[in-house]
């Protein structure tokens, strides 16, 4: 019983979806996002709402029906709203800043770290501790965000590193002298 995958997605004004086989594709104000979905799962657009329908009951078919209904209903809310990603950068003379299209990272190594984002994903850098990643695909806007992370990963010493905005760095206690 895959509760995600019988939720059906609400399509909004100014978005529209076209299905040739089993290749969707969906346009609105932000771009056009384009996926192939697996043939056995039957996906049917009435009324500006689309439902995904699985053909049986076995394993392969449950892992499916979730994950298609979460494709879809990422590629409306993407070409709808858009998504976005924020980092910030925690250590003594971190900073990252935007040269034409390249990030920069200055993050403790002997050398600056530049990061070319891919097209249809931008990078903004509102101040030399904060980036944000945006974008209408938001498997590659998590991707990007992952990829910027894992320059520096938070060290769970002194927190220092690179993290998503809101997350939890467990500390751990450092070694007690004598």
């Amino acid at each position: 019983m895959s509760r995600i995958g019988k939720k059906p997605i609400e399509i909004p004004s100014g978005v529209t979806v076209t299905f040739n086989g089993n290749t969707a594709t969906v346009k609105g104000p932000k771009g056009e996002l384009t996926r192939t979905f697996h043939p056995d799962m039957k996906i049917n657009v009435e009324d500006n709402v689309i439902t995904v329908v699985r053909p049986t009951e076995n394993k392969e078919h449950r892992a499916l029906h979730g994950t298609t209904r979460s494709l879809l209903g990422n590629m409306v809310e993407g070409v709808s709203k858009g998504f976005e990603r924020g980092l910030e950068l925690i250590g003594v003379g971190y900073r990252a800043q935007k040269a034409g299209n390249k990030l920069v990272l200055n993050v403790g190594y002997s050398h600056p770290v530049e990061i070319v984002p891919e097209t249809g994903v931008e990078v903004e850098v509102p101040s030399n501790t904060k980036i944000v990643v945006k974008g209408i695909d938001k498997e590659r806007v998590g991707a990007l965000a992952a990829n910027i992370r894992g320059v520096r990963p938070p060290e769970p010493y002194k927190g220092k590193g690179i993290r998503y905005e809101g997350e939890f760095v467990r500390r751990k206690e450092g070694k007690t002298a004598k």
